[in-house]
């Protein structure tokens, strides 16, 4: 049997349930080719053997496939808009309970993000956010709250004189913040998405998969949302077929549940 990348994708969705074939393929390849021979293991078949008796290998495989990559109000110019306009809209929509999830959230830096641009519109103590991501370890690390100065460093200032103490080289986030989310695994291309949802956010993460793959995530997304909920993505992504999938466009990176 020749141990090719077919082979790989079936193994590895049933190892680990990851669909591989909802990536974009010479992207993905590349990294897990890279992966491998950092291991200096040969083939394919060596490797899945690896993955299935090496609880190492198997969780630094999916840390390193689900690419993490995050920081704490990213593209600030699209927050400045969910705090002047998107969260008074919602506030005056659905009143100050709103039911946020973060999907896909990495380490925990966008759901954080979320509580301290709500904070100056919504008490502490009413703010809820549903965090979800397919790594464990990134949701581990989320829990922690430990970032680096790079992470942190387009936080406004005042959030971050009040929110986040140095510890040695790195900067962790009060536990305010963090008692307001609640962190779960979830897998958006298998998993059941949750319901009546006002603001979803999902940045920068759906331009690793196939177009099919998108316009299914996205279509569940519309179906999670409330009518008038909006979706809010990352500003390389965008969806081209809002109308069809069931948003109207309030711009290219914020869509709304007609």
């Amino acid at each position: 049997m020749a141990y090719d990348y077919e082979y790989f994708k079936k193994e590895v969705f049933a190892l680990t349930t990851i669909d591989l074939n909802a990536y974009k393929e010479k992207q993905m390849k590349r990294r897990i080719d890279t992966l491998i021979a950092k291991h200096r293991i040969v083939g394919y078949d060596q490797y899945v053997n690896a993955l299935r008796t090496d609880k190492a290998k198997f969780e630094e495989f999916v840390n390193y496939i689900t690419i993490n990559v995050s920081e704490f109000y990213r593209n600030p110019d699209q927050w400045k808009i969910l705090d002047e306009t998107i969260i008074p809209e919602l506030i005056d929509k659905f009143g100050r309970n709103l039911k946020i999830w973060s999907a896909a959230c990495s380490t925990g830096d966008e759901p954080y993000s979320l509580v301290m641009a709500l904070s100056r519109h919504i008490p502490l103590n009413q703010i809820r956010i549903y965090a979800t991501d397919l790594d464990k370890q990134v949701i581990a690390k989320a829990k922690v709250g430990l970032y680096s100065d790079k992470s942190i460093a387009s936080v406004p200032e005042d959030f971050k004189q009040k929110y986040f103490t140095q510890v040695g080289p790195s900067y962790k986030i009060a536990d305010e913040i963090k008692e307001r989310v609640t962190f779960e695994e979830h897998n958006l291309l298998k998993d059941t998405y949750p319901t009546d949802y006002h603001l979803i956010v999902c940045r920068n993460v759906l331009i690793y998969f196939t177009e099919e793959a998108k316009d299914d995530i996205f279509r569940k997304f519309a179906r999670s949302l409330s009518k008038g909920g909006i979706l809010f993505i990352g500003s390389t992504e965008q969806i081209i077929n809002y109308k069809d999938v069931g948003f109207d466009r309030k711009s290219s990176f914020y869509y709304e549940k007609p």
